[in-house]
């Protein structure tokens, strides 16, 4: 086989205002090449094109038919097969001259484009390559929804990517050899072509076959298939695994009568692995039931506008995601390149492409829609088949469809496994959102529900128990499962968990160097300053949704790991998404680089997104000293090897050291296990403390913070006036020079303006999801003398869920707050749940928070004492005046 190389400068023939050179591989965005992108926005005048504010701006962008052009002074040798090859493209028509030349193969958006140029080449042709990213003749509206070319995303570049150039071969050639494992043996495909027939041998061989095959060939001219089934692996032949990328290689060799030459030769690396459910339902890789820890990669790539073509950096990205503990990489609506799947093979990590389809009303139920994704399914398959990291396949996302588009999505993943039966494949990722369950063709579900079943702890109206439930180590989804498991058999794992949204660091702006311009984080920008917020307060915003968006992702995967019937769950996600209303929802960048904040560190991801980890199962985060700390201890290992040894507990804090000790255990690989009860009591814990609950087994630790506060009742210090309205005692008190703490309850009667807060941060963003409040977790002035008496960071923790899931005024303009509750960067209202200041001739502390009705909580409690306490002190002297008129507004 030879290789010609056609990259380099290339002529734009048509369209007029594209004319030029280009060089390739590359797009038109890279080369600088098309229109001004601009949207469509009612913000911006009846409609009128505008400033992007929902995502990346393109600097050019292009949708259509583009030829391209390369004179090609070169002649093969007679008797040769000459192939042109685009490594990816969008849709391609090949002339020479003016001659059409018909593609080798179907093409498809995830394969290798080629065409056979055989007897075309004259030693001086010129080949013209029509580039048509507008999809005629395919299902235009599935393909740019998908982030295979929407310019959420990578954009729907048009261009040549990758290898790009002629592959010379014999009349007869091996064009591809793909390696099937099953347990201990291995079936063989070789796709082997020959214009006039061949007679001789074939030769096959690898390092993992018991022994090598050699064959007599006897071929019809034509392409045809030939199978070797169960063929005998080496006994001692290692397998491929987790972060194991141990590969096997394999030749196929044809050879004359004789065997005195070698006519033509195909090589390939691949795994042996084998990936199934196991008898509990739970994916297993090699038998082993592992725990599912995915990302999904929807083709942000904001330098280029697409993905990387070479291995290097790939390794780079995979290496990104597996430092914040991943092990499957979820590439939603889109299929990398296959130097992704390689650096994945090398790696040991996961993957799970799917078809370049998004439709959400009507998938496959149009006969070109159909038709082309049986086609892109055939392909992928054949093309990604040698690697082992590719492990399932769904046919999109968010597949919605009626019974005929059902009939086809179970016709073609019977089809898929007809052609590859060692990955596992679902009609949809979150079919149907999860309304209408899985279909029976189903091998895995994957999904935010089941028929109304949770499977997931936060959802887009902000639903779900990371906002509506108590907070505790407890919560599961067993109850969601034993409903799936009364219809659904197959694996299931969690779709988009998390999307808790952290706000922008703009100086990521500068990074925004390639093919698309950051200014929808500019106009964020530019608002944040409008609105009277400086850079230091603001970064300290970021840094405090980043941690309360942590918090929150470690509840979403202990969730999942205390439900045993759960085989994982997908995240969405690590990485930022620049686009549907600005979603920055990653400890990452858009850029893949962790954020500049402590948060972002990936060890402190990994600490709890890992494949064993000791849980305490409590049913809350605080005490009083005169309760005792209870609850369960269970391990979960989804790891390699048994964890045995003692399981030590231990409560820590200042003048604090309990311990539990289980003596002796052993914890079984692919499984949780529940050790049972524990119990310590807390009267000796002094004061008010944030302690630390540690779990460690065999060198495996997980920690909890555990809040114990004394138990007492909130003592008003004389000559407070506490009041829940703003009331005429209240002005006269202020009038007087008293002090008043106004505590309405938090309602949107007593507070007319106000705002429902969360726990969380947002979900996703506001611009795509409006029906959700906005708000984005409390800042505290940690340092304030109030919180002398009560531990707490600057961010939201567990301790403030009760205050932190009431009400938020919304201020006339920016106070200083003692809490404030941060905003989404779609509105930037100012916000407090705690405010101090003087008014009239008094001091005034306005809380929205109703702690006086939050009396069953002991946080609450001993929030209330410490703010009487700070009342009834000389440290509460307030600096800043705000009117009376301004409170009598705020408060009913």
């Amino acid at each position: 086989m030879i290789k010609v190389a056609l990259t380099g400068a290339w002529q734009v023939q048509s369209p007029s205002e594209l004319q030029g050179t280009v060089l390739l591989p590359g797009t038109l965005d890279t080369n600088g090449l098309g229109h001004d992108d601009q949207e469509l926005s009612a913000n911006y005048g009846s409609g009128k094109p505008g400033p992007i504010s929902s995502r990346l701006t393109r600097r050019h962008t292009f949708e259509g038919t583009v030829r391209l052009s390369r004179q090609i002074r070169w002649s093969p040798q007679p008797g040769r097969r000459v192939f042109f090859e685009v490594e990816r493209a969008r849709r391609l028509k090949v002339r020479v001259g003016e001659r059409l030349v018909e593609p080798y193969r179907p093409q498809t958006l995830n394969t290798p484009h080629v065409f056979e140029l055989t007897g075309l080449l004259t030693g001086d042709d010129l080949l013209q390559v029509d580039s048509d990213n507008a999809y005629q003749g395919m299902p235009h509206d599935a393909i740019v929804d998908s982030s295979t070319a929407t310019d959420h995303t990578q954009t729907n570049w048009n261009g040549l990517l990758g290898n790009i150039g002629l592959r010379v071969e014999e009349d007869t050639f091996v064009d591809s050899i793909r390696a099937y494992p099953h347990g201990d043996a291995l079936t063989v495909e070789a796709d082997v072509d020959s214009r006039q027939g061949f007679h001789g041998r074939l030769r096959l061989s690898s390092d993992a076959l018991a022994q090598p095959l050699e064959v007599g060939a006897d071929l019809e001219p034509g392409r045809r298939t030939l199978t070797w089934p169960d063929l005998p692996l080496d006994a001692h032949a290692d397998r491929w695994d987790e972060y194991q990328g141990c590969l096997h290689g394999m030749a196929i060799e044809l050879l004359p009568p004789d065997g005195s030459r070698v006519l033509s030769r195909v090589s390939t690396d691949f795994g042996i692995r084998d990936f199934a459910a196991d008898e509990q339902g739970r994916l297993a890789l090699n038998g082993r039931a592992f725990f599912l820890r995915g990302e999904a990669n929807c083709a942000e790539f904001p330098q280029t506008g697409f993905p990387p073509m070479d291995v290097g950096s790939w390794i780079r990205i995979l290496e990104a995601y597996r430092s914040y503990g991943v092990n499957v990489v979820r590439f939603h609506s889109h299929c990398p390149p296959e130097a992704a799947f390689i650096a994945a093979d090398r790696m040991g990590m996961m993957m799970q492409p799917e078809l370049s389809h998004w439709d959400y009303h009507h998938a496959f139920q149009e006969d070109v829609s159909y038709r082309y994704y049986r086609t892109e399914l055939e392909q992928t398959l054949l093309f990604l088949a040698n690697h082992p990291s590719f492990v399932m396949l769904t046919l999109g996302n968010e597949l919605s469809a009626d019974a005929t588009g059902h009939q086809r999505m179970a016709q073609l993943i019977e089809d898929a496994r007809s052609i590859d039966d060692t990955r596992l494949y679902a009609n949809s990722s979150n079919p149907h959102y999860g309304q209408l369950g899985s279909d029976d063709c189903n091998e895995v579900y994957t999904s935010e529900s089941y028929k109304g079943h949770d499977l997931r702890c936060c959802f887009a109206n902000m639903r779900g128990s990371t906002n509506a439930a108590h907070p505790g180590t407890a919560h599961n989804f067993e109850d969601s499962m034993q409903a799936v498991r009364k219809e659904c058999k197959v694996p299931v794992y969690g779709f988009e968990v998390g999307q808790y949204e952290v706000l922008p660091d703009f100086r990521e702006i500068e990074e925004f160097t390639g093919v698309t311009r950051p200014d929808n984080y500019a106009m964020i920008r530019d608002r944040v300053r409008e609105s009277g917020l400086d850079q230091r307060t603001w970064l300290e915003w970021v840094a405090a949704t980043g941690e309360l968006s942590r918090i929150c992702y470690r509840e979403e995967v202990e969730s999942v790991l205390r439900t045993p019937s759960m085989s994982g769950l997908s995240l969405l996600g690590l990485q930022d998404f620049p686009g549907q209303g600005t979603a920055l929802v990653g400890m990452m960048d858009a850029h893949l680089h962790p954020k500049r904040f402590p948060f972002a560190r990936p060890e402190r991801f990994r600490s709890f997104f890992t494949d064993q980890l000791p849980l305490a199962v409590m049913d809350r985060y605080a005490y009083t000293s005169q309760e005792k700390l209870s609850g369960t201890v269970k391990v979960a290992n989804y790891g390699r090897r048994t964890l045995q040894g003692d399981l030590r507990l231990q409560l820590q804090g200042q003048g604090v050291d309990l311990e539990r000790v289980f003596r002796q255990v052993a914890c079984p690989v692919g499984k949780l296990t529940d050790f049972g009860a524990f119990e310590l009591p807390l009267d000796g814990v002094e004061g008010n403390q944030r302690c630390r609950l540690s779990l460690e087994i065999d060198g495996v630790t997980n920690v909890y913070p555990v809040w114990v506060y004394r138990d007492s009742k909130p003592e008003r210090p004389g000559g407070l006036y506490e009041a829940r309205r703003f009331d005429q005692q209240a002005r006269r008190v202020l009038d007087q020079g008293g002090t008043v703490y106004l505590s309405p309850d938090s309602t949107a009667q007593s507070l007319p303006r106000s705002v429902q807060a969360h726990f969380s941060t947002d979900f996703w963003s506001v611009g795509t999801f409006k029906d959700q409040s906005g708000t984005m977790g409390q800042f505290i002035q940690a340092d304030h003398p109030i919180f002398a008496d009560f531990p707490t960071d600057s961010h939201t923790d567990w301790q403030w869920w009760p205050m932190a899931t009431q009400r938020a005024i919304i201020l006339p303009e920016r106070y200083q707050s003692i809490i404030t509750e941060m905003d989404s960067y779609a509105y930037l209202r100012p916000m407090t749940q705690l405010l101090e200041c003087r008014c009239g001739k008094g001091r005034l502390l306005l809380s929205s928070m109703g702690l006086q009705n939050l009396t069953e909580y002991p946080e609450a409690q001993a929030l209330q004492t410490s703010i009487y306490r700070y009342l009834g002190s000389k440290d509460f002297n307030p600096r800043q005046s705000i009117d009376p008129e301004v409170i009598d507004q705020l408060v009913a």
